[in-house]
């Protein structure tokens, strides 16, 4: 138990005392991640965008009285808080972190690598968790904030701790090094991943290894150390600890293990290997090279955990893929199905009910829970607290499945008054034998178990079943493109990201959901029915209505929505019918025409648009903006600068009458990403939060986020000369195997992508569309790919191929392929 005195024991600093006295549970970083506020210290980290010292004030409100801040309060401010000043709040979590560490003498593994670290580090906790009571890093929690989290879990009654270890940059990597402080080491495998701000892979090895500084044992691969320049062997002395034992793995050196033979069948891997003269003999549920290797790293470390080579080989014998991602699905009578049916643990649940509190459809919140077989609490202090935290998330429901959750329940009874309902079954068996679909309307839905309970079996009764064509987003990759568009900004400007059209396709409200969640500063949506659903689907941020009809007025006021008014009949009919509702100092957005000839008002209708709004009680200028018409092409960049100095200049003329600010925008993203010098004081991000570069500019590190999957309905062997098709124009010069893919252009797929101009990724392969793409299907010819089955998924665009090829086969831009996918394609959002 810690306190803020004991808390400034370790780190240092001035304490500025409130009412003290209270202790220090959780660390919270978030102010979005508030769960039990009496025990929490909130760490004020400054960042490239955001302070968290500004959202001390929201935290107080919510709660929260302990703070490490680096900026003293003003006198009297949130009286009864205690604040911790010290001069750098990440390096005081880190201390803090590191001093809790030095509590605990049991194991603790360290990993780090460019790839691989946490599919390492969960195999592991897969292969041992029947031997140790495991702490580990929750998900890839890695980095110089999410390495102290990690370690902050640790508690008596865990025996073993396996963390990662991940940066970015030179000169990290000793802090990460001073709170895990690794009794044995694993480096996984070194390539280009994460290499920028390294000089060349050798020194990006010598960076990571100095995690290792005071292992006893290190396990790594000894090809892969080689190819990247580094022989460990040789150079051992300058590299590591004398006291450091080498334990290297290799396929084609000398090595503690060595490989002598692989074989490949039936989709496992066989591994011969010797282990100074002891036999290992792996099989592996896996074929790839990357899961082989993972394979090898985890048998050394088992090895020298004492564990013998027959229970080495069934343990890695029945490895699971690593499910890295938590799935929101559409469930069954309106329910939202949030799937984390892999994992049970109370750092994977936290995880789980964050991403939950990001408002999707439905305001009731039940939870099926397997029991948690990994855990150092005993049974009533651990489902105590899973029910508390359930309740402060604001669940409503929870359905305990396994004998341990099950016999608390019971025990519990009527007592238990942390959630209202609770109800129990021994089995996962139990459970589907007694399921009624009805017992499950408009809520959402969080299945997690550990992977032994089969809970996979009730993702499926609880989805709603459609056509198997889907289209996924990953929630994560919208997060990581906004904030790399983020980064690209100077610290004052804000950002609007664009959701209309269905954000792109890929869903309004649940984008919305991210967005919101991860602090977009506005929305912008084409029509107001679009604003509605949004609200509707719990958005608070502000949203402008490019595309306001009088129709919507209505719906505008009544959702707080703000209408963009590009000319003087749109703008006068709001205004009447704002004095008609008695409103005042309505906000809204003026809309300047610049050289795009589409909407706003003209350059020479400026000083009129001034007189009518500094006359108006009824309207108040949020932001004035213009768009541009050729911001990605470097060779309309003469046409662009002069887009914005007549917009600047239109604005200076409405500042200078309206006499209050407003904002002004015009930058989109081809121009957040190519001209920083047109950012003003907000942005519009568009097509670049879904994955999107504009064309022509240095492409930043975007991640895809939409993914087009579909299946094979059928494969059928034709002959030379017989046609594919409506319209038997579709002839095949040789005899084919086609492939019916249940997709078509009711779907989205367009119908100009036939006749060979369109391609889908099968089996790694790209398979051409034979004849006419039909309204709910289309046919590949997959003569050439081996081993293609019915059933086989079928990549239509995503990781592997990008919407862009696909938008260029077609003769179009990824707007209108993205925009274009119909709403009976299924969307699943997953966050990684």
């Amino acid at each position: 138990m810690y306190t803020m005195e004991s808390i400034q024991e370790q780190v240092g600093g001035r304490l500025l005392r409130g009412k003290g006295g209270g202790t220090v549970t959780h660390l919270l970083l978030d102010s979005r991640k508030v769960v039990a506020p009496a025990t929490s210290l909130f760490f004020a980290l400054r960042g490239p965008r955001r302070d968290g010292h500004q959202f001390l004030e929201e935290l107080y409100s919510l709660g929260v009285r302990q703070f490490v801040v680096s900026e003293e309060p003003a006198a009297g401010a949130m009286p009864g808080a205690e604040f911790l000043v010290v001069g750098d709040t990440l390096a005081a979590l880190q201390q803090l972190a590191a001093a809790h560490r030095s509590r605990f003498s049991f194991p603790v593994i360290g990993l780090t690598g460019s790839n691989g670290k946490t599919i390492v580090k969960e195999w592991l906790y897969q292969l041992l968790h029947g031997r140790y009571v495991i702490v580990r890093s929750p998900k890839s929690y890695n980095s110089q904030i999410g390495v102290p989290l990690s370690v902050w879990q640790m508690e008596e009654g865990h025996t073993l701790g396996i963390f990662e270890a991940g940066i970015s940059q030179p000169g990290e990597m000793p802090r990460l090094a001073a709170i895990i402080r690794p009794t044995l080491g694993v480096l996984t495998h070194i390539g280009e991943a994460h290499s920028e701000g390294f000089d060349g892979l050798a020194h990006k090895v010598r960076e990571k290894l100095t995690l290792f500084a005071g292992c006893r044992q290190l396990v790594y691969g000894v090809d892969n150390l080689l190819a990247a320049g580094v022989d460990l062997e040789r150079d051992r002395g300058a590299l590591l600890s004398p006291q450091t034992e080498l334990y290297g793995w290799s396929f084609s050196r000398p090595a503690w293990l060595q490989v002598r033979e692989v074989t490949r069948s039936g989709g496992r891997t066989r591994i011969h290997a010797d282990q100074q003269g002891r036999a290992i003999d792996l099989d592996l549920p896996f074929t790839d090279e990357a899961s082989m290797e993972n394979a090898l790293t985890c048998c050394c470390v088992l090895l020298l955990l004492g564990l013998d080579p027959a229970s080495i080989r069934e343990g890695i014998r029945h490895l699971q893929p690593v499910n890295m991602r938590l799935e929101m699905k559409t469930g069954i009578n309106h329910c939202t199905l949030i799937n984390d049916a892999y994992s049970a643990d109370l750092s994977s649940l936290e995880i789980a009910l964050n991403f939950m509190d990001q408002p999707f459809s439905g305001t009731r919140k039940t939870a099926i829970l397997s029991d948690f077989l990994q855990s150092a609490l005993p049974d009533q202090e651990l489902y105590s607290q899973i029910l508390d935290s359930l309740s402060k998330h604001g669940f409503t429901r929870l359905i305990g499945i396994g004998e341990r959750i099950a016999l608390f329940l019971e025990k519990s009874g009527s007592r238990q008054t942390a959630l209202p309902v609770t109800e129990y079954y021994w089995s996962t068996a139990e459970f589907i034998q007694q399921f009624r679909a009805s017992h499950f309307r408009e809520e959402t839905i969080l299945v997690k178990g550990a992977r032994v309970f089969g809970f996979e079996q009730i993702v499926r009764l609880l989805e709603e079943q459609v056509h198997q064509t889907i289209l996924e987003i990953n929630l994560g990759a919208v997060a990581h493109n906004l904030r790399v568009h983020q980064q690209l900004l100077r610290p004052d400007t804000r950002m609007m990201v664009m959701v209309k059209a269905f954000a792109y396709g890929s869903g309004g409200p649940e984008i919305a959901a991210a967005l919101q969640y991860h602090k977009a500063d506005y929305l912008g949506v084409a029509y107001a029915d679009e604003g509605v659903e949004l609200r509707k689907g719990g958005i608070r941020l502000p949203i402008m209505v490019m595309n306001p009809e009088e129709s919507s007025f209505d719906s505008l006021t009544e959702h707080d929505l703000e209408p963009d008014l590009y000319g003087f009949r749109l703008l006068r009919q709001f205004d009447q019918y704002l004095q008609q509702q008695g409103l005042q100092s309505y906000p809204v957005h003026i809309e300047l025409e610049t050289g795009m000839n589409r909407l706003g008002f003209d350059p020479e209708e400026v000083d009129q648009l001034a007189d009518y709004l500094a006359a108006s009680a009824t309207l108040r200028v949020q932001s004035v903006f213009s768009h541009l018409a050729s911001s990605d092409d470097p060779g309309d960049d003469p046409f662009t600068r002069q887009q914005f100095q007549s917009f600047t200049a239109s604005c200076e003329r409405l500042q200078q009458r309206l006499g209050y600010r407003f904002m002004r925008h015009i930058a989109n993203t081809a121009a957040i990403e190519r001209l920083p010098g047109l950012q003003l004081d907000m942005v519009r991000l568009g097509i670049g939060l879904y994955g999107v570069g504009s064309a022509g500019a240095a492409s930043p590190p975007l991640r895809t986020v939409a993914t087009l999957t579909s299946t094979i309905a059928q494969l059928r062997q034709i002959r030379a000369g017989e046609s594919v098709s409506y319209n038997r124009k579709g002839v095949v010069p040789r005899d084919t195997l086609i492939a019916t893919v249940r997709i078509g252009y009711a779907d989205g797929y367009p119908r100009r992508l036939g006749y060979g101009t369109g391609r889908m990724l099968v089996r790694g392969q790209l398979a051409p569309v034979v004849g006419t793409v039909c309204m709910d299907m289309t046919m590949l010819d997959v003569t050439d790919i081996p081993g293609v089955q019915e059933g086989d998924p079928v990549l239509v665009f995503g990781q592997g191929l990008p919407v862009e090829q696909v938008a260029a086969w077609a003769q179009t831009i990824p707007y209108e392929i993205m925009t274009g996918i119909s709403q009976r394609v299924k969307r699943v959002y997953f966050e990684e």
